[in-house]
C-alpha cells in the first residue's frame, strides 16, 4: 500500500477517468474509483458502486476506505432546472465528506471540480479574463452551495480543500453529458460519412470570439497538483491550456485532420438534426469495426448547440495558479491531434483518409 489512497468520486466520468489514468501511471497512489454505475476492473483500481445521494449506501459501501488521504470530487447529478441542481449535488458532497470524515483519519485534502459557470458563463455575456475573486452572479449556482459547505465543514480540521476551475474540457469518456471532444468528433465523422464538408454549426459570433480549452490529461495532472501542494491548500484556481483560441484559427485544419474539406458557419440546432442519426452511426460502427457504443452514449447534442452558439469571450487568468506554481502551457492545436488520434486508437471513431497538411494547426 502507498502512503497516499484517493478516493475519486465520479471516476466514470470525463474527468476522474483522466485523473484514474493520470494517478495510476504515476504509481505513487492506490486508487479507489466511486460512481454509480459499475464499472469494468482495471489494473491497480479498486472500484465501489455507491449511490452518494444515498447516506446508507455511503456508510455501508465506504466503511472500509478507511485509508483515504485525498478525496477528488467529479461527480455532477444534472437536473432540469439550476435550482434542482443545488439539494443533489451538495448531498452528494456531505455524505462523502461526512462519511469519509469518519472513517478515514488520515484524510488530508478533498477536491471539488467547478468550472467557468461559477463566473456565470452559462448565463451571458461576462467580465473576462475571469479570476478566482470576482465576484458572484446571482445563484442559484450549486458551486457555490458545495464551496461554502466544504470550507465551513474544514474550518479547525487538520485536512484541507481546493477547487479547480476548467473551461471546454476535452478528453475521452462515454456518458458524459458535457463533453466538448465527443461532440465535435462525432459531428465531423458523421458529416463525412454524408459527404459534406466540415461546416461551423454554431453561430458566427461563438466561431470568431476568444475561447478557451483544457485538456482532461492536462486537468488530471493539475488536480494532482493542487491536492498535493501546501500553496494551493483551501483556495480555488482557474485552469485551462494556458492561452485562449478562436474556432474559427482552429477549424480549417480540424476539418483537414478529417480529411474534409471546412465548410462556411452554417448555424444549425444539432439536438434536432442528430436525432435520426443513431442508425446511421449503428451501420458505421459495423462497417469500421467502431466499439459499439450508442450515439447517445456518447454525446449529448443540447450541450453542443450551448456550446457553439455563445457569442462572447470566455477567458480565465491562470495568474494565480502561476503564482502558487502550476507552469504547464498546453498548445490546443496539439490537443486536438492527440486527443482524436487516441479516439482512433481506442476505436470510438474511424480513421481519417490519409491526407497531406491535416496537421491541426492555427489558420492565421
Amino acid at each position: 500500500m502507498t502512503n497516499k489512497i484517493a478516493v475519486i468520486a465520479g471516476a466514470q466520468g470525463i474527468v476522474g477517468r483522466a485523473l484514474v489514468e493520470q494517478l495510476r501511471a504515476g504509481g505513487d497512489w492506490d486508487i479507489v474509483s466511486l460512481s454509480r454505475r459499475a464499472a469494468d476492473a482495471e489494473p491497480g483500481v479498486r472500484h465501489v458502486q455507491v449511490d452518494l445521494l444515498d447516506v446508507g449506501d455511503c456508510s455501508a459501501k465506504l466503511r472500509d476506505v478507511g485509508e483515504a488521504t485525498h478525496v477528488f470530487f467529479t461527480a455532477y447529478a444534472p437536473r432540469a432546472t439550476a435550482a434542482e441542481e443545488v439539494a443533489p449535488n451538495l448531498a452528494m458532497v456531505v455524505n462523502l465528506v461526512e462519511t469519509l470524515e469518519r472513517v478515514a483519519p488520515r484524510l488530508a485534502h478533498v477536491q471539488l471540480m467547478q468550472g467557468t459557470k461559477w463566473y456565470g458563463n452559462h448565463l451571458g455575456p461576462f467580465r473576462t479574463p475571469t479570476r478566482e475573486d470576482d465576484p458572484r452572479h446571482m445563484p442559484p449556482n450549486f458551486y457555490y452551495d458545495q464551496q461554502d459547505w466544504l470550507e465551513a465543514r474544514q474550518y479547525g480540521k487538520r485536512w484541507s480543500w481546493s477547487a479547480l476551475r476548467p473551461h471546454c474540457i476535452c478528453g475521452f469518456s462515454a456518458g458524459s453529458p458535457m463533453n466538448h471532444l465527443m461532440a465535435l468528433s462525432l459531428y465531423a465523422t458523421l458529416s463525412r460519412e454524408l459527404g459534406l464538408p466540415l461546416r461551423f454549426p454554431g453561430c458566427p459570433e461563438a466561431f470568431g470570439a476568444l475561447y478557451q480549452f483544457t485538456d482532461a490529461r492536462l486537468l488530471a495532472r493539475a488536480m494532482e497538483w493542487a491536492a498535493t501542494s501546501t500553496a494551493c491548500e483551501n483556495q480555488a484556481f482557474n485552469m485551462t491550456n494556458g492561452e485562449p483560441e478562436r474556432w474559427k484559427n482552429l477549424w480549417p485544419d480540424i476539418a483537414g485532420y478529417f480529411g474534409m474539406e471546412a465548410g462556411d458557419v452554417q448555424q444549425i440546432t444539432l439536438t434536432r438534426v442528430m436525432a435520426d442519426k443513431g442508425p446511421l452511426w449503428a451501420r458505421m460502427c459495423e462497417k469500421y469495426q467502431l466499439k459499439p457504443y450508442a450515439l447517445d452514449q456518447l454525446v449529448n447534442w443540447s450541450y453542443a448547440d450551448w456550446a457553439y452558439t455563445t457569442p462572447y469571450d470566455q477567458v480565465s487568468s491562470l495568474a494565480k495558479a502561476r503564482r502558487a506554481g502550476w507552469n504547464e502551457v498546453l498548445d490546443t492545436s496539439a490537443m486536438f491531434r492527440s486527443l482524436l488520434a487516441d479516439l482512433v486508437t481506442r476505436k470510438v471513431i474511424p480513421p481519417a483518409p490519409v491526407r497531406s497538411g491535416t496537421a491541426v494547426g492555427r489558420a492565421d
